[in-house]
């Protein structure tokens, strides 16, 4: 819409009166063993943080301090997190992250059936806190979004409901659900993982990607969340349901991921957004941010990402000698960690792990508080939390060998647990 024709508006006002909803309740069933004890959104991520802080911080960072997390599946540690590391919000200035577990609050007590059903079964408490809009984002993926920028594009569109997209290649396209727009962005038809995707207007062989990023007007959001509630044959998905069934009906727009991005000033034209929900995409997530410029910039003090902080010293590196030499690069590694007279390569070392002597490790993301034994060869490998490998164990060198002791994917990475290594 043209400037001179939008509405005025008073965006910091707008931020408080909009509640964050980020659905953490995930199972990430296709992280296999990774999410054995553990929600997809507490997963450990990049050397210190866990999946959940990303969208965390984004909120925070975008100036919205009203946030809810649903949670459902294996919450436990993800429940510890939120409670630990993100309790520095004003209650008293109405400021607030709080954890709105499954509860079973409808007549029909039933768990979360849908991501729209999780929103659906706390509306209760939503309908409390006299809000404007609604952000629903999805607890577990990798990114750096200012919300703020996204919601003043709700607002000045005079949309009822906005949806985040990202611009993916037509054959990408078939795994997300996906947008047709006309040249306002307004959005068309929205199909869930079509076999032919439709393509942007003017950009053949390109597609627009729903990224699970939803703005509502706080009243459109409530009568949706109503009459889904009542449909028998609604699976109560808001990419599925909610968001096909709006089109048409009330203004639906599409936000380009590109007008709200944190951009990494060394690819500017590379909107980083990545889905890590399969063990080869977390793998590659982690491995990326060893590269000398990754596309993901940590280090960026304007867009801090914040997490859960223990007191750790920092890492060490011993022995400097022609038998054994203590070294890492083109590796993150994280406090408390201790190289020993070992070589770590292109890999990533969260905290308080230890690699003994004359141990070999590459292009591997090792989780927090593992020990590996002397003379040990990793290649390609994900070590789970509190795995403490013996001496002169070989992964990733014998692909028959490691199907039959850990879990191989099709890519060759090697995910191993503490329970596979018990049954050695």
């Amino acid at each position: 819409m043209n400037n001179s024709s939008s509405p005025k508006i008073d965006l910091n006002n707008a931020l408080n009166h909009t509640l964050a909803i980020i659905l953490a309740g995930g199972r990430g069933s296709r992280l296999k063993n990774l999410t054995e004890f553990r929600s997809k959104p507490a997963v450990p991520i990049a050397g210190k943080f866990k999946i959940i802080d990303f969208p965390l911080s984004n909120c925070v960072n975008s100036g919205m301090r009203r946030i809810s997390v649903l949670t459902q599946y294996r919450s436990h540690t993800l429940n510890q997190h939120v409670q630990r590391g993100w309790n520095f919000l004003r209650p008293d200035f109405n400021e607030f992250i709080e954890l709105w577990p499954a509860q079973q609050q409808t007549d029909a007590q039933t768990w979360y059936q849908g991501t729209a059903d999780a929103v659906y079964q706390n509306l209760n408490l939503i309908q409390n806190l006299n809000l404007e809009y609604i952000l629903v984002l999805a607890g577990d993926h990798i990114y750096k979004q200012d919300y703020s920028l996204m919601l003043k594009d709700h607002i000045e569109s005079e949309a009822e409901i906005t949806v985040a997209c990202i611009e993916c290649s037509k054959e990408e396209a078939t795994q997300f659900g996906v947008m047709a727009v006309d040249n306002n962005h307004n959005i068309t038809s929205f199909v869930e993982k079509p076999e032919n995707p439709p393509e942007i207007p003017g950009k053949p062989g390109r597609c627009l990607a729903s990224m699970g990023i939803y703005i509502f007007n706080a009243k459109q959001i409530t009568e949706k969340l109503l009459t889904d509630a009542a449909s028998e044959s609604s699976s109560h998905d808001f990419g599925k349901d909610i968001i096909p069934s709006s089109i048409g009906r009330v203004k639906t727009i599409a936000h380009p991921f590109a007008k709200s991005c944190i951009v990494n000033t060394g690819y500017p034209d590379e909107p980083y957004w990545r889905d890590v929900g399969t063990l080869t995409a977390y793998w590659e997530a982690n491995i990326d941010l060893a590269e000398i410029e990754p596309r993901l910039d940590l280090y960026d003090e304007s867009w801090p990402i914040r997490t859960m902080h223990y007191q750790r010293p920092a890492a060490k590196f011993n022995y400097n000698n022609d038998k054994r030499r203590g070294m890492a690069v083109d590796s993150l590694v994280s406090a408390g960690c201790i190289v020993s007279g070992a070589t770590v390569e292109k890999s990533v070392l969260f905290n308080n792990v230890r690699v003994n002597s004359y141990a070999h490790v590459k292009e591997s993301v090792i989780l927090p508080s593992c020990d590996i034994g002397r003379h040990c060869k990793l290649n390609k490998v994900v070590l789970d939390m509190n795995c403490k490998l013996p001496p002169e164990t070989v992964i990733g060198e014998d692909p028959e060998l490691d199907a039959k002791r850990f879990y191989r994917n099709d890519d060759g990475i090697v995910l191993v647990t503490p329970k596979m290594i018990e049954n050695l």
